[in-house]
């Protein structure tokens, strides 16, 4: 009976060795995996990423200037792309005002690892991401926006985006690509943000642009 006991508790001690070497060796190859690449990592984890990129920050309602101010102060590279709009008041005066392309959105240029300073600034609800945290902003979709090709020229376009792909085929904004739309006589490049779902339009000729074949 004694025997029987020893060869149980033997046996038993057999599984349990083996469970733990199969468990440690699941754990290895899965630490060695997200070390060589082979699992993808998220991008939240590349804090120690060395260049700064461009995000998207979400903001409180008419709050973009002012958000602008704080990041200006904390010395945090910041931009708001803006357009000229005409408003008409009560006594039928006519005054440029400007406005934010985007409404309740800025882009700051920053190492993911400073996005809690961001965040400190007034004004400032998250920065654009999705479930695994922030997500940079194409560096092409900036420098467009900022570009003297575009500055002073865009303007929000709210319909829904129907056209044919094209890109612009020289100049310094050469590759930039965008939706072709017609509005009445004119056509309209339009460049979509996709991070923040947000459309942006300006007038162009057609000799400017080619198709992108897909």
């Amino acid at each position: 009976m004694a025997m029987q006991w020893v060869c149980a508790a033997q046996r038993s001690f057999e599984l349990l060795s083996h469970l733990g070497e199969a468990m440690f060796a699941s754990s290895h190859r899965l630490r060695q995996g997200l070390h060589e690449g082979s699992q993808p990592i998220p991008p939240f984890l590349h804090s120690m990423e060395s260049n700064p990129s461009w995000f998207a920050l979400y903001t409180m309602p008419q709050s973009e200037q002012s958000v602008i101010r704080h990041l200006d102060a904390r010395e945090i590279e910041s931009f708001l792309p803006t357009y000229e709009s005409i408003h008409v008041w009560k006594n039928r005066q006519r005054v440029n005002v400007i406005r934010p392309l985007f409404p309740s959105y800025v882009f700051v240029r920053i190492l993911i690892a400073d996005r809690g300073a961001v965040l400190g600034s007034p004004g400032v609800l998250r920065v654009v991401g999705n479930c695994q945290g922030p997500l940079p902003v194409p560096e092409t979709e900036i420098e467009f926006l900022r570009s003297d090709f575009c500055r002073k020229r865009a303007e929000p376009y709210l319909d829904l985006v129907i056209g044919k792909k094209v890109r612009i085929k020289a100049g310094p904004m050469q590759g930039v690509q965008g939706t072709l739309v017609q509005r009445k006589s004119s056509l309209r490049f339009v460049l979509t943000i996709a991070l923040i779902n947000q459309n942006a339009a300006l007038e162009v000729r057609a000799e400017d642009l080619e198709l992108v074949i897909n």
